[in-house]
C-alpha cells in the first residue's frame, strides 16, 4: 500500500535512505538489515528496487559499492528508474557512518507494519460491508489477517545460551519444588503420567485407533480428568459428534450411567440407585468444569486458531482437544493430494501448540492395514494418509483392545494405551480399562 487518496501512509524515506547508504558504506550491514527488513518493507519503489539489487549482490558474494550496484541495476534495466548513478552517490553520502543502521532498519520495518495494518483494516472494512450473511466467516477471516501480519513480523533469531540456561534452571528448580513427576497437565492415568510427566505445553499429542476402540471416550475422559486440575478453559472441537452427544457422554462417564439407557430414555427413578439423582449430581459437577465445546464441522486449522485465540484472550487456555484430525479441512490450492494436505495440517497444529503454549490432543483414524495382520496392535505405519502425523507429533499413542478382536479373551475391558513415539521420554504400554456402557476409561485396577 504505497499511496492513498486521503492520507499519506506511514513511511520514513530518510530512514530508508539511511539503511541503503549504510549498506553501501559497510557490506556487513546487509546481514543485519536482512534480519529486520524485507524488500517490500520499503515505501519508495526505487528503494525497494535498490535493496533487492543489494541483496542479490550480497548473496552472490559480490562487492556492495555504488559501482557494483549501478552495474547490477543497469543489467536489470532499472538504473535510470531509481535515479541513476547520481542518486546512488547521494545515498552513500546520506550517513557519515553505519553505526545506526540497525535503528534505521527497525524504523523502516515498523512503518511497513503500520501500512500492513492499514491495508488489513481496509480489507476488514470491505468484508464488513460484503459479508453480512456470514458474520462468523468475516470475523475468522479478519482475525486471520491480523494473525498473519503478527506472524510475518514476529522477531526470531538467536538467543544466547546464558539466557537459556537461566530459564532452564528456573524450570528445573520449579519442578524440584513440586515434589512430583508431573510437570505438565495430569491426565488422571497415573502410569501414563509417570511416563510422560503429563501433557506438556506446546506439545502435539496424537491419540490414534481403529473405529470402535473408544477414541472419543478416551479424549472426553481425559478432558474430564484434566478439568478437575485446571482453572483455565479446555477447548474441545468435535467435527463428528454434536454438542448434545458430547454432553450425554460427559454425563454418562461422570454419573456412571449406562449411555444406552440415557439415549433410549430408560432411566430408573426409584430405589437406592436412582438414575435421576445420579444425573443431577453429575450435572452439578460438570457445570463447574472450565470446558468449552464446539461441534461445527468443516473447520480449518485457521478456524481453530481463531477460536482458541479468542477464548485465550478472554479467559486463558489450558488444553485443546480435536476429534478428529482427518476431518479438518485443508486450505491448499491446486492439485494437492490428501497426504500433502494432512502434512500441512499437522505442521499447522504443531505450530499452534507452540504459539498457544498448551498441549493439543488430536485424535486420528488408523488405516485398514491393522485388520489384515494377525497381531492387530497398531504401529506408527498405520497412521492413515500421512507420515507427517508421526513426524510433527511430540507424542503418538494408540488404543488397542484385544477383547474387541478376540471374543474368547478373558477380559473384554482391558485396554492397552500404547506410547509408540515420545520425543522427550520413554515409549511403552499402559494398561487401562474401558467401560463401554459408561463411555469411560480408568486405570487398570481402579474401581469403576
Amino acid at each position: 500500500m504505497r499511496s492513498s487518496p486521503e492520507r499519506v501512509p506511514p513511511q520514513n524515506l530518510e530512514a530508508e535512505m539511511a539503511v541503503l547508504g549504510s549498506i553501501l558504506i559497510d557490506r556487513e550491514i546487509m546481514s543485519v538489515a536482512s534480519e529486520i527488513v524485507r524488500p517490500e518493507d520499503f515505501y519508495a519503489v526505487a528503494h525497494e528496487t535498490i535493496y533487492r539489487a543489494l541483496k542479490s549482490l550480497y548473496e552472490r558474494g559480490a562487492p556492495l559499492d555504488k559501482i557494483s550496484l549501478a552495474d547490477e541495476l543497469r543489467t536489470q534495466e532499472k538504473l535510470e528508474s531509481v535515479g541513476g548513478l547520481a542518486y546512488l552517490t547521494a545515498l552513500q553520502d546520506v550517513v557519515p557512518t553505519s553505526a545506526s543502521a540497525e535503528y534505521y532498519a527497525k524504523v523502516v520495518a515498523e512503518k511497513a507494519l503500520l501500512r500492513q495494518l492499514i491495508h488489513a483494516g481496509g480489507r476488514i472494512a470491505q468484508m464488513g460491508f460484503e459479508q453480512e450473511d456470514d458474520v462468523e466467516g468475516a470475523l475468522n477471516a479478519s482475525e486471520s489477517l491480523i494473525f498473519e501480519i503478527g506472524q510475518r513480523n514476529r522477531s526470531g533469531g538467536f538467543t544466547h545460551v546464558s539466557d537459556l540456561l537461566r530459564q532452564t534452571f528456573e524450570t528445573l528448580d520449579q519442578r524440584y519444588h513440586q515434589h512430583g513427576s508431573i510437570t505438565g497437565l495430569p491426565t488422571g492415568f497415573p502410569d501414563f503420567d509417570h511416563m510422560t510427566a503429563g501433557l506438556q505445553p506446546g506439545n502435539l499429542i496424537i491419540l490414534a485407533a481403529r473405529p470402535a476402540m473408544g477414541k472419543t471416550s478416551m479424549a472426553l475422559t481425559l478432558a474430564a480428568n484434566a478439568a478437575t486440575h485446571v482453572e483455565k478453559p479446555i477447548a474441545v472441537f468435535s467435527l463428528e459428534m454434536s454438542n448434545d452427544e458430547l454432553i450425554q457422554r460427559f454425563l454418562s462417564l461422570t454419573a456412571r450411567l449406562d449411555a444406552h439407557k440415557m439415549r433410549t430414555g430408560r432411566l430408573e427413578s426409584h430405589g437406592a440407585d436412582d438414575d435421576w439423582e445420579k444425573l443431577s449430581r453429575a450435572m452439578n459437577v460438570i457445570s463447574e468444569w472450565p470446558v468449552f465445546l464446539d461441534d461445527q464441522g468443516g473447520l480449518t486449522v485457521a478456524d481453530i486458531r481463531s477460536r482458541c485465540r479468542r477464548l485465550m484472550a478472554a479467559q486463558g487456555l489450558s488444553l485443546v482437544v480435536i476429534d478428529y484430525l482427518q476431518l479438518l479441512v485443508g486450505t491448499s490450492k491446486g492439485n494437492v493430494n490428501r497426504n500433502e494436505e494432512l502434512s500441512t495440517i499437522c505442521r499447522q497444529l504443531k505450530t499452534l501448540a507452540k504459539e498457544l503454549s498448551v498441549p493439543i490432543v488430536a485424535l486420528a483414524q488408523l488405516n485398514r492395514g491393522v485388520e489384515s495382520r494377525n497381531d492387530k496392535r497398531p504401529m506408527l505405519s498405520d497412521l492413515r494418509d500421512s507420515g507427517a502425523i508421526e513426524q510433527e507429533a511430540d507424542l503418538v499413542t494408540f488404543l488397542y483392545r484385544e477383547g474387541y478382536y478376540n471374543p474368547d479373551f478373558e477380559d473384554e475391558n482391558l485396554t492397552e494405551l500404547i506410547i509408540a513415539k515420545h520425543r522427550n521420554g520413554p515409549v511403552g504400554t499402559v494398561k487401562l480399562r474401558f467401560f463401554k456402557e459408561y463411555t469411560l476409561f480408568v486405570s487398570d485396577g481402579e474401581p469403576r
